[in-house]
């Protein structure tokens, strides 16, 4: 139970750490970048503390670090594993054909018909 408890106090000290790390690299990114750029006021270490949590839930979410990156892979490689090969080709193609629609090829028109010609 004591090495229980000393573990979960060296993570919790070790999040606040973390926490005031990167508060500290915001505040000074941001006093170094936003008011010679911008003409922004500076900001203190609790401003740049609520900025930094404040983007971590906009855009990042606290997950828990990168394991959370590893579930999508491994889920589409069981379903690749899972398909015959008559519907990993129709993958394929659906796949490239929804490259293709968004990068036509040079010498195909947007809907991937017959060239186009370009009058000069």
């Amino acid at each position: 139970m004591k090495n229980r408890s000393a573990r979960i106090l060296r993570i919790v000290v070790m999040v606040i750490a973390g926490f005031a790390l990167f508060s500290f690299f915001v505040m000074r990114l941001w006093n170094w970048l936003m008011p010679p750029i911008f003409g922004w006021h500076t900001i203190n270490f609790w401003q740049a503390l609520g900025l930094f949590v404040l983007s971590k839930i906009l855009f990042g979410g606290f997950r828990g670090g990168w394991g959370h990156r590893g579930h999508w892979p491994r889920r589409m490689r069981e379903r690749w594993e899972q398909m015959s090969p008559e519907e990993r080709e129709k993958f394929r193609k659906g796949m490239m054909g929804c490259v293709l629609s968004r990068n036509p090829m040079p010498d195909q028109g947007a809907a991937g018909g017959a060239p186009q010609t370009v009058e000069r």
